[in-house]
């Protein structure tokens, strides 16, 4: 193998976090020593080690007055494993590991005199006799693809995000307000000097975090950071678990930039993706020769759709792998949560197989019982360690309980997203105006089931891709139309219940679909209705976090009732949102036709004063301004089945929400 890189000398780390707590143990050899004690390959073998990373892969330490390295790997079908990089030549046999006398199949070894910096592989030799050469699983950075070598490093760093970790509680409960950003690093923004460039971590953080700031966005969800080699599969096809890509920067480089997110309060949410890796020969696929993390069965352990592997979810050191990683990131990285990826291929044996294609479980169901038991131990480790994190999975069946306890049966996430709700938006709204009348119950479904799971409403980079359209060429009717009906749909998604998720571009009106080899089209924002739109999910935004109508209640009926969902001729609804108090209520109504309508009745759940306090029309926003400044008081007019009721104008294409002031 080729030369890369220059060999890095072995440095001490000034406070090696890694060594915090370790404890050096003999092994049989005299000369070999561990990281590793019995209880650690107890907890490996069982599936219940969760802080794996501190044991295997590579180890700057001091051993008998010498820095070198300390390198462990799981490979129990190998009859030889050695360490090759710079530093011997990319030689097979100059540096070979030792396998533990325990059964447990690890190999583990010191190097004298390499340290952080030297890239590395694992040159393994099956009992077959086949050779492989192996990027470490548990490598913390690697070389920039694709180039496909680990490199020694660490996760040392002085955080200065203190306020954050210890009040995260009072930004990241479900009885908060959450609205998340979803940004895929390398097309958020590119160089504008240099449009193939991607910008490092350091140059997200200087446009991110002030931009986030402005425009109200109470979090962010990095798509996959960690590293991948083939840049079209957006991050998802996996081969570093427990490294952020090197595309941008460091590890470090990447800890800035969630620590500068964090002294703005705004947390961050990653994408974690356990259902599949890709087969690239330096990753997990075939490890040692064998099917050591995907499952042997290929109607378990092949993705038919993205053409990947599946995790053996019943093996015990698999499930070891994929917890520790989980936690790691909450760990290391001060992560605020995990947006679990694909959860609903994970919890079928049969998603996109044909019959005969899946073999069924033990009871004959379709059910994967051991991707089930993985979610409850995964969250339960979640939030046992971290309670103030969330947990949320890209879930698009009707699986019951996902955001219910374990201990009442559930899988114990924090959030799920509402596909449904998502789906059946997108086809109401994409609807001519006319046609609309006939199809309201694609907008109220969704309430039918809304408190079932403490959903988020996702409008995610999977809607803006492959020739979905963007969200605003989604939208029926003329240039004015088309913006009037996208701030419409993201008033009515502010005021529905439950979280909320925005992909980049969404903010502004991108008019293109997403496309992850280059830049968000920024130059829109020179014309008045992409910077009307920017303008009014900023408000919208704020309104969401500074009502607590609007979020105090996201997941139980208390916090919504219906007024009217009648009126199917004008295509309007009204309903209301509540928050613990009388006086935190909020009506909003919805026009989802280009008509204006003036002195529209509208029952009102109390008596009293009732201000506007949004509307979607608002020429700030390129709308055509029909609003009600004054406030409406209420009259004893029976409407809507309520006592009191008042009149308001409603624009084209537009949303009203009004507020409650005061008694009469």
């Amino acid at each position: 193998m080729a030369k890369r890189t220059t060999k890095t000398p072995a440095t001490p780390e000034t406070k090696p976090e890694t060594e915090r707590d370790a404890q050096l143990t003999p092994s049989t050899e005299p000369e070999v020593y561990s990281r590793l004690t019995e209880f650690d390959i107890y907890l490996f073998r069982a599936g219940k080690h969760t802080r794996l990373y501190e044991k295997l892969g590579a180890h700057v330490v001091e051993w008998k007055g010498v820095v070198g390295t300390y390198f462990a790997v799981w490979a129990p079908a190998a009859r030889y494993v050695s360490v090759i990089g710079n530093f011997n030549g990319w030689q097979k046999g100059s540096h070979p590991l030792h396998v533990r006398w325990d059964g447990s199949g690890i190999w583990e070894g010191f190097i004298p005199h390499i340290g952080r910096g030297e890239v590395y592989k694992y040159a393994i030799t099956h009992e077959s006799g086949r050779e492989l050469e192996k990027g470490d699983p548990f490598a913390l950075w690697w070389e920039t693809p694709p180039l496909t070598a680990s490199v020694v490093w660490d996760t040392w760093y002085e955080w200065k995000d203190d306020y954050w970790m210890r009040n995260r509680g009072k930004f990241n409960a479900l009885n908060k307000p959450i609205s998340v950003y979803e940004i895929h690093l390398s097309s958020w923004r590119r160089d504008p000097a240099d449009p193939e460039r991607k910008l490092s971590y350091g140059e997200v953080a200087d446009a991110l975090v002030p931009y986030l700031k402005e425009m109200g966005f109470t979090h962010v969800e990095f798509m996959p950071v960690m590293e991948f080699p083939y840049d079209p599969s957006w991050g998802y096809q996996i081969t570093g678990y427990f490294a952020p890509s090197s595309r941008f920067g460091t590890p470090q480089d990447f800890m800035t930039l969630i620590e500068r997110l964090h002294q703005e309060n705004i947390g961050v949410y990653l994408d974690w993706v356990p259902s599949h890796f890709p087969g690239d020969a330096h990753g997990l696929y075939e490890f040692d020769g064998s099917h050591l993390y995907e499952h042997p069965d290929p109607r378990k352990g092949y993705h038919p759709d993205w053409k990947s592997y599946i995790f053996n979810y019943g093996r015990n050191e698999v499930r070891s792998f994929l917890l520790s990683n989980a936690l790691f990131w909450l760990d290391r990285f001060h992560a605020d949560g995990l947006r679990v990826d694909a959860v609903a291929s994970m919890l079928y044996l049969d998603y996109s197989r044909n019959h005969g294609e899946w073999e069924p479980n033990i009871f004959g169901g379709r059910e994967n019982l051991e991707a089930i038991s993985l979610f409850k131990e995964l969250n339960e480790a979640v939030y046992k360690d971290y309670p103030e994190a969330q947990t949320i999975a890209e879930e698009s069946t009707a699986f019951p309980g996902v955001t219910r306890p374990t201990y009442t049966g559930g899988l114990g996430f924090g959030m799920k997203w509402m596909m449904g709700w998502m789906n059946d938006t997108l086809r109401y709204f994409q609807r001519d105006a006319y046609y609309r009348r006939w199809h309201q119950d694609e907008v109220t479904f969704s309430t039918v089931y809304a408190f079932s799971e403490n959903f988020m409403l996702p409008f995610s980079h999977d809607e803006v891709v492959y020739g979905k359209k963007s969200l605003v060429s989604k939208m029926p009717g003329d240039e004015w139309q088309r913006f009037a009906n996208l701030r419409l749909l993201f008033t009515y998604m502010f005021t529905h219940p439950g979280t909320k998720l925005l992909f980049m571009g969404g903010e502004f009106g991108q008019t293109s679909e997403w496309k992850f080899a280059g830049s968000l089209d920024w130059h829109l924002l020179e014309y008045a209705p992409h910077q009307g739109m920017k303008e009014c999910v900023k408000a919208l935004n704020h309104l969401y976090r500074s009502e607590p109508a609007l979020y105090e209640q996201s997941f139980v009926a208390e916090g919504f009732e219906w007024i009217d969902t009648m009126d199917r001729e004008n295509s309007i609804l009204v309903y209301a949102r509540k928050g613990t108090r009388t006086k935190e209520q909020m009506v909003v109504v919805l026009n989802m036709t280009p008509m204006p309508r003036t002195d529209y009745r509208v029952g009102v759940p109390v008596a009293g004063t009732w201000v506007e306090v949004f509307n979607s029309d608002h020429q700030d926003f390129y709308g055509s301004g029909l609003r009600n400044p004054a406030p409406l008081v209420s009259t004893p007019d029976v409407w809507h089945g309520r006592p009191n009721s008042i009149t308001l104008a409603i624009p084209p294409l537009g949303a009203v929400v009004l507020k409650y002031q005061n008694k009469p």
